[in-house]
């Protein structure tokens, strides 16, 4: 009989990569388990996370699973794997290709892990998540989309940048879809509670919301060869403690909406109680005028990505 908790990671990249070691240093999960198509990259991989797991005398166990019903009996599983945008490749292509490819996996999390929790971080984040729900027929509560975690990481990281005061006192929060569109309210960011908007101008708070919708790119264009991959990583690890842990922590993450904010069939971030259950609550925050058509157009924004899988016939 298995002891312990397991989780499996597919895509062994640097974001999935990293939330391994995550996990290892963490020591919450027994087992974690890497797929990736390199195999042998995969290996190198896990033998090293066991060594440091040994290092800080972490119970966490690695391996690779060169076959999908190695994921067999997973409490969580991360869905990391995807391919990137090429030259020439429109955003709709991306779109389907990565659609193809969340396909192929749900059917193998629904064949071998058929209990298990899944945290969705494959971009375009939201979209992807909804075709993982569709494609398990699991229950909204256990399809998750890490994003809204991430994004109000990195507002809160600008804060203190501006401020240099309040580390870790910030609380930031970001809403809707992970992209251009995403809603950082800042009526509900606040430093040891006190409101964002006592400690900063609005024009100060105005260069933080479009730097942090810029997050993600402005670390691409200082590393020119790929993206962002420590802080997503540490995310999904906090997704997965507060699971593994049933803390029932509220994070801002990407889940499907069924009538909560007055939206149906679409998936979007907002916060939520994050427990051993998956989703175990939809909060749903009070928006005023502005920010409510700030969130609309981010919905409508997703709504439109759903809208191409149908259009190019993923869905029929």
């Amino acid at each position: 009989m298995r002891q312990g908790k397991k989780v499996s990671i597919i895509g062994a990249g640097n974001v999935g990569s990293t939330v391994a070691y995550s996990l290892c240093m963490l020591g919450t999960a027994h087992e974690v388990i890497l797929r990736d198509s390199k195999t042998e990259i995969a290996c190198g991989k896990a033998l090293d996370m066991s060594q440091a797991a040994a290092v800080v005398r972490s119970h966490t166990k690695v391996h690779v699973a060169e076959d999908a019903s190695q994921i067999e009996d997973s409490d969580i599983v991360v869905v990391t794997a995807g391919s990137p945008r090429r030259p020439g490749m429109s955003r709709d292509d991306l779109l389907v290709i990565n659609a193809e490819v969340m396909r192929g996996i749900a059917q193998d999390i629904k064949t071998h892990a058929p209990n298990a929790i899944v945290i969705v971080v494959t971009n375009p984040l939201d979209p992807m998540t909804y075709v993982m729900w569709r494609e398990t027929g699991f229950d909204k509560s256990r399809v998750i989309g890490m994003a809204g975690l991430l994004d109000s990481a990195r507002m809160a990281s600008f804060i203190y940048e501006k401020l240099g005061y309040g580390s870790g006192q910030i609380r930031a929060t970001v809403l809707g879809g992970h992209g251009d569109d995403m809603v950082p309210v800042r009526r509900y960011s606040t430093v040891a509670g006190v409101p964002l908007t006592d400690l900063m101008a609005d024009s100060e708070i105005d260069k933080i919301v479009e730097r942090t919708k810029n997050a993600g790119a402005e670390i691409v264009g200082y590393l020119q060869n790929g993206s962002a991959y420590y802080a997503p990583a540490k995310a999904t690890a906090k997704m997965c403690e507060a699971i593994l842990r049933d803390s029932r922590q509220i994070y801002p993450c990407a889940v499907l909406l069924e009538g909560e904010y007055g939206y149906e069939d679409v998936v979007t971030g907002v916060p939520i109680v994050l427990g051993a259950n998956g989703m175990e609550k939809i909060i749903e925050v009070t928006l005023n005028e502005k920010e409510k058509a700030l969130f609309d157009r981010s919905v409508g924004s997703v709504k439109g990505l759903i809208q191409t899988l149908y259009d190019r016939n993923f869905y029929s």
